[in-house]
């Protein structure tokens, strides 16, 4: 998928104003009219040719060290400044302010950790650290879909990314659960039933298959609901009769 020559072609220099310390700086975002979208994942994973957008969608400052997913960077109460100033920026180490052309998947990673970091402190909403969590897990899994496994070494290393990837994945999973007893949607962008659909998934993943029946049924038995969608929930629906027909089994 990652292809630099190509990647940048996607990519401009956008100026932003960090809402804490008030420093500028460049960061790498996606020309969105350029972008041909392709099958997402049946979780929902965006894909598009040529670029993997996800590695894109956080802004991080290298002045302070805030981070945060682009929909969340801004908005910040006085004393959500106040903590990230004192839990993050006192120890950030700046690396300078460079622009890369492209960010490769270690960086994109450890962006989306920080921001994670970054909305424990500002004491951020459950919806916004879930999500967080999901997209760390998507790039994870980007990560493995070009990593070779020829050898001992890189079957290891591989390995150990589907491990983080499986605990990200979970708590994503968890917080998701949590978030739609306690916020009003839309959440994350997404109204209620693109939200059952995510957790059907989520839940099929885990052989969670009475939880993922329910919300496929939501989605189902909605006159609302896209036929799109619907379709969609079809799919999931015959991964969950399968599921349990394979557990029955064993």
């Amino acid at each position: 998928m990652e292809n630099n020559n190509q990647e940048k072609d996607f990519l401009f220099t956008k100026q932003i104003k960090c809402p804490v310390c008030s420093g500028s700086f460049g960061t790498r975002v996606v020309k969105s009219g350029s972008l041909r979208r392709l099958e997402p994942d049946f979780d929902l994973r965006p894909r598009f040719r040529n670029i993997d957008t996800l590695k894109y969608e956080v802004y991080s400052c290298p002045h302070c060290g805030y981070s945060a997913m682009s929909r969340y960077f801004d908005g910040l109460a006085k004393w959500q400044i106040q903590q990230v100033q004192e839990k993050v920026c006192n120890n950030f180490r700046s690396a300078g302010d460079q622009v890369a052309e492209t960010i490769d998947y270690d960086t994109a990673v450890n962006r989306y950790k920080l921001a994670l970091y970054n909305a424990d402190v500002k004491q951020a909403k459950l919806s916004e650290k879930a999500y967080t969590c999901l997209k760390i897990s998507w790039l994870y899994r980007s990560m493995t879909e070009e990593m070779p496994e020829g050898t001992a070494e890189e079957k290891a290393k591989k390995a150990e990314i589907l491990k983080s990837q499986e605990a990200f994945y979970k708590k994503a999973f968890e917080a998701f659960q949590q978030v739609i007893s306690e916020e009003e949607f839309p959440i994350c962008g997404m109204d209620s039933y693109t939200m059952d659909y995510l957790l059907a998934a989520l839940a099929c993943h885990f052989k969670e298959y009475a939880y993922a029946s329910k919300a496929v049924s939501n989605i189902l038995a909605s006159r609302t609901v896209d036929r799109r969608m619907k379709d969609k929930a079809l799919d999931l629906k015959e991964m969950i009769v399968k599921g349990n027909k394979e557990e029955s089994e064993q």
